[in-house]
């Protein structure tokens, strides 16, 4: 993954399609209504790579929670990519800039021309001059080949199969965390970082935009990484090497004053950004699901559960994860399971390491089928449960370093409390939406951030989106970003 990193799915092609909206000569935008198949046309002139990039994309789609449909953000898109393209050099060569549902900050880059933006990162860039940024140096991994020595260096590398597998246990193609593992590994290197902060700035710049833009970015996603503490750990490209990055903000501050000078220069286009991102929704998806307080309801599958006190729960990677101050954790995800097989050979099949097959049994909680297992290994006590709801399979994995009663409680609570949900669960799922506000004449960035005081920790998280530090001045008639329930 691209360390220059946080959905809608949006194919921006130097090709004429079908159903689109032109933005130039050979710009068009065509919405895919959340379908991640890629496009029948070639993206980059290179047969292997799209083929690599083809296969890819739907599991990327897929692993990082689907399509996020916003039009004014596809078209903002489009505008900066033409842009960049030509600065570029590349205004013939096709490409598929994909926009991820998913709360994390966050982009990178395929082989085929496939080039991907999250929601968390169109929230937590303050102008267009950021956003192409971001854009640029993705493309720049493109047309310096980046991707494709990474594809490489993964087909070559034995030991990417054998860590997916060996945490796993199974089957690396039908499970979503195995996927996100093994993309991890396929991590760019700190010189290919390197080498694209250095040629995107240069074609941002190019292109008009403030070559400042990308030192200015790299700063705001060091303070959101502190404020997301939570997910430090977890970052998507842990097993990579990667520059630091006060020295990659460094050396962004000095590629720009080599190549353009002082800062002041270049378009930043707040203001049209600040329209682009209108009511862009912000955290975790609904759709995805929303966790209120000890519950975690799934709006669109129509189910939700609920954990003991002491579990604190929180979304993670395509996963609820839920940690016990007790040394006690719980991972609820999806799998894929052929409806013909039942759920006591699904747990049998080696998905999880140190299986008892005796301790399998069928269970039905709520009208829902389920099975359960116990798993041991060195370290883990775990407890397994799967339940089929709507034709597909969901997984509890309770895990504990010792177990005991009140370990095996809080599991069969847990199992007992997954249900239907109601329209009363459904009501108390929250949208927030980044609104745009113009500071008044005697506003400053603590008055603003005081709009934000719902949220937890909506004080602090005012001030990291807009890049702000409190007691600073605002600029009346200026706008800002502040989040909203909506």
């Amino acid at each position: 993954m691209s360390k220059f990193s946080g959905g809608l799915m949006l194919a921006v092609s130097l090709l004429a399609l079908s159903a689109c909206t032109s933005f130039g000569p050979n710009i068009a935008v065509s919405q895919t209504q959340q379908q991640p198949s890629a496009p029948a046309v070639s993206s980059s002139g290179d047969p292997e790579e799209d083929v690599i990039g083809a296969r890819e994309h739907p599991r990327i789609v897929a692993s990082y929670g689907g399509i996020y449909q916003d039009r004014q953000a596809e078209v903002m898109l489009a505008r900066i990519v033409g842009r960049l393209l030509i600065a570029a050099g590349q205004p013939s060569t096709h490409f598929t800039v994909t926009i991820l549902d998913t709360s994390e900050v966050n982009a990178f880059a395929l082989p085929g021309g496939y080039i991907y933006v999250t929601r968390g990162i169109l929230a937590l860039a303050s102008d267009t001059s950021e956003l192409a940024a971001v854009l640029a140096h993705e493309i720049a991994h493109v047309v310096l080949k980046h991707a494709r020595a990474r594809t490489n260096r993964v087909k070559t590398n034995e030991i990417v199969e054998k860590v997916v597998s060996g945490v796993f246990g199974g089957n690396v193609e039908t499970d979503q965390s195995s996927n996100r593992a093994k993309m991890q590994l396929a991590a760019f290197s700190q010189q290919q970082e390197l080498a694209a902060d250095k040629e995107g700035i240069q074609i941002a710049g190019k292109a008009g935009y403030d070559p400042h833009a990308a030192a200015r970015f790299l700063g705001a996603m060091s303070r959101f990484a502190k404020f997301s503490a939570g997910d430090e750990g977890q970052q998507d490209d842990f097993l990579s090497s990667h520059p630091s990055t006060p020295d990659r903000i460094q050396k962004a501050i000095e590629h720009a004053r080599t190549f353009f000078g002082a800062p002041g220069i270049g378009e930043t286009d707040r203001e049209g950004y600040m329209a682009g991102i209108e009511s862009l929704a912000f955290g975790d998806s609904p759709s995805q699901g929303a966790i209120v307080g000890q519950r975690y309801i799934q709006p669109a599958l129509k189910f939700t559960f609920t954990v003991p006190k002491n579990y604190s729960l929180q979304s993670s990677k395509g996963a609820v994860v839920g940690v016990a101050g007790d040394g006690e954790a719980v991972r609820f995800d999806s799998a894929v399971v052929p409806e013909t097989m039942a759920l006591t050979e699904y747990l049998k099949s080696g998905w999880i390491a140190g299986l008892q097959p005796e301790s399998v049994k069928h269970l039905t909680y709520n009208g829902i089928d389920m099975a359960s297992g116990v798993a041991v290994t060195d370290q883990w006590n775990f407890r397994v449960a799967v339940a089929r709801l709507g034709g597909q399979v969901f997984r509890f994995i309770f895990a504990a370093k010792f177990t005991n009663p009140a370990f095996e409680k809080a599991a069969e609570e847990t199992l007992k409390s997954f249900r239907t949900s109601t329209d009363k669960d459904l009501a108390l799922v929250r949208r927030l939406v980044v609104r745009p506000v113009v500071a008044g004449n005697m506003d400053t960035a603590d008055s603003l951030a005081r709009r934000m005081n719902g949220l937890t920790r909506g004080n602090d998280l005012f001030y990291i989106l807009n890049n702000l530090y409190p007691g600073d001045p605002v600029q009346a008639g200026q706008k800002y970003k502040v989040v909203v329930v909506q």
